[in-house]
């Protein structure tokens, strides 16, 4: 077994936050080191904690519109590597998902990223996420800024080589989509 192997397998054997949850760890991500695109989000959500599989649920689905990705390349770790910055589901509060756990990023994120050396774009969704990555935009993305912005990858932290496509908070304004990415021919490259 390659060392991302044996790294996934603790990943997904994690139990660091069960204290923490109102239900038992489940480790969500998707993840091979010849993935190009990269999408970094916050947490799993209750359907994709129940499925498994991330995005698997209604925002998955407008994301995968957006991307102009069909399921089964979406769903490709060798084109689209999947890195929430919680891997489980962190349960709600009456206002919502609470915020991803803060056990699973310095734990595990930096280990994970530094097999992903042949990304071409990163992809940044939600608050959480932005602040995490790219620490200059702290604030986040509102609504009023819809349309999605690439960023100079030398704002991400770990001075990451790929560009950085930031998009909105895109489950919260579900009226509101930025312009389709064009990223097939990204996600395709090197593939047999």
């Amino acid at each position: 077994m390659s060392s991302l192997g044996k790294l996934l397998d603790e990943v997904r054997a994690c139990t660091r936050c069960a204290p923490h949850l109102p239900h038992s760890p489940r480790p969500v991500l998707q993840l091979d080191a010849a993935a190009r695109i990269l999408i970094a989000g916050q947490a799993p959500g209750r359907a994709v904690h129940a499925s498994g599989v991330p995005f698997d649920d209604a925002s998955g689905e407008r994301l995968r519109t957006w991307l102009g990705l069909t399921r089964a390349r979406f769903y490709d770790p060798q084109s689209i590597a999947i890195l929430p910055l919680g891997f489980c589901f962190p349960g709600t509060t009456r206002a919502g998902d609470l915020p991803p756990r803060s056990e699973c990023a310095p734990a595990w994120r930096a280990a994970l990223l530094a097999h992903l050396d042949q990304l071409q774009l990163t992809i940044v969704l939600g608050r959480y996420a932005q602040a995490y990555h790219l620490p200059a935009a702290a604030g986040g993305v509102t609504a009023g800024e819809a349309r999605s912005q690439v960023l100079d990858p030398q704002q991400s932290s770990g001075q990451r080589r790929d560009p950085i496509r930031l998009l909105p908070d895109y489950h919260r304004t579900p009226t509101i989509a930025p312009q389709r990415l064009t990223i097939t021919a990204i996600s395709s490259r090197g593939a047999s």
